[in-house]
């Protein structure tokens, strides 16, 4: 069977299988989610045995550490799944929410409602999380979803699928709502990508390569995400003692994900007191510094390795321990920065000057500003979502932390009593 014809039948599937999710109540929906949490936690062991074979690969293929970070499962990684599927059962139904209503002079009645979008296929690299996480928001918004993981996780995928499928058979939502695309074959993305009338919208996560590849390939609607390079900027009027453990969460928290920082920017009148402790800090951390002229002339000082960072360094996604340094004039020559080199993703100033604040927000073209604090915030989760289906930033629809009310499209309902136009 060619690729084309396994993303219409899964697609077939999953259309059919979705009505059961638009007739359903949201407690059913709920209850479906806690049975999927409970179903994962009661499995553990069986989805830590697959994902150990596509771990025993990984390293046999020398994948890079950081992306096997990010496919390994431990025990309280699938608690923290199961979790997530549980703080999404939580929140308020996203669907059949009156939006707008008004009755004109004619007597028609009209609501616009929030209604599911129908089929959503997901593209995404080696994070088996996703795999639930998706499931689950789709399933909770009245979607069904069509999972496209990579092949590196495709043992750790398959589990979690069945598991949820199982899961689904003890409800009243058919468990085709749920399809895993197979990742043996590359065609299967592009079949995915171009299933226009098949599949309803098409959201990529991961790597920017791999975002990239499906805005630019795709002739299904899509949802553009996650590229992060992203900056923290230390204004004069900085807290250094916030600053600091700001700047450091930031970056090594867990760098390879889309939200960790890659550039730090230090305004020049702090920058001899607080560049030596950042850097120090941050080379003790285990990072690869990139500097401006300016700071390189501060680690040479304090004998701390670092390379003059060229425009491909800026405009870099490490995703890894490796970080940008750089000194500026002032709060627009910050932004001036990042309009140059950010991807409109998460954007920090730390300052205690409100002012200064204010304008890095006004001049912040992004998903998200934070003020104060980590970069690593910018997550569905941490932002009371419950899991995401991923972060936007583009401007379209959704932007930052998607969850549930981004899965949801609307209907205009008109009720009349017998009105015809004239």
């Amino acid at each position: 069977m060619s690729a084309e014809a396994i993303i219409a039948e899964l697609g077939k599937k999953a259309r059919i299988a979705a009505r059961t999710l638009s007739t359903a109540t949201g407690a059913e929906r709920k209850s479906a989610l806690e049975v999927i949490a409970q179903a994962i936690e009661s499995r553990s062991a069986e989805i830590l045995a697959a994902n150990e074979i596509d771990m025993q690969n990984a390293r046999k293929e020398q994948m890079h550490p950081q992306l096997q970070d990010r496919l390994l499962l431990t025990a309280e990684r699938i608690k923290g799944i199961a979790g997530g599927a549980r703080q999404v059962a939580a929140l308020a139904d996203p669907l059949g929410i009156t939006l707008r209503e008004s009755t004109l002079p004619n007597g028609l009645h009209l609501q616009q409602v929030s209604v599911p979008f129908g089929v959503i296929g997901m593209v995404y690299e080696a994070r088996p999380n996703v795999t639930v996480d998706a499931a689950v928001i789709l399933l909770m918004s009245g979607n069904a979803a069509l999972l496209r993981g990579s092949s590196s996780a495709r043992n750790s995928n398959e589990i979690l699928v069945n598991v949820m499928r199982d899961a689904l058979r003890t409800t009243k939502i058919s468990p085709e709502v749920i399809q895993l695309v197979p990742s043996e074959d590359r065609a299967t993305t592009k079949a995915l990508l171009t299933a226009r009338g098949k599949v309803d919208l098409v959201i990529p996560r991961g790597s920017a390569a791999l975002i990239r590849m499906v805005v630019d390939e795709s002739t299904v609607p899509t949802i553009e995400t996650g590229a992060g390079v992203c900056h923290v900027y230390v204004d004069e009027f900085a807290d250094i003692q916030k600053a600091l453990p700001i700047l450091i969460n930031s970056k090594t928290h867990r760098p390879s994900v889309c939200n960790a920082a890659e550039t730090l920017l230090v305004h020049k009148a702090i920058a001899p007191t607080f560049l030596p402790m950042a850097l120090k800090a941050l080379s003790d951390a285990g990072v690869i510094l990139h500097t401006d002229v300016t700071a390189q002339k501060v680690a040479e000082k304090f004998n701390i390795a670092a390379t003059i960072a060229t425009d491909e360094n800026w405009s870099t996604e490490y995703g890894v321990l490796e970080m940008n340094v750089g000194v500026v004039d002032s709060v627009d020559a910050a932004a001036d920065h990042i309009a140059q080199y950010g991807t409109n993703h998460t954007e920090a100033i730390v300052t205690e000057d409100k002012a200064a604040a204010a304008r890095f927000i006004a001049l912040s073209d992004c998903a998200a500003v934070m003020v104060n604090t980590s970069t690593r915030f910018t997550d569905g989760e941490q932002m009371g979502f419950g899991a995401e289906i991923g972060i936007s930033n583009q401007k379209l629809h959704a932007r930052g932390p998607m969850g549930l009310e981004a899965m949801t499209t609307t209907t205009w309902i008109v009720t009349g009593t017998g009105q015809i136009r004239s």
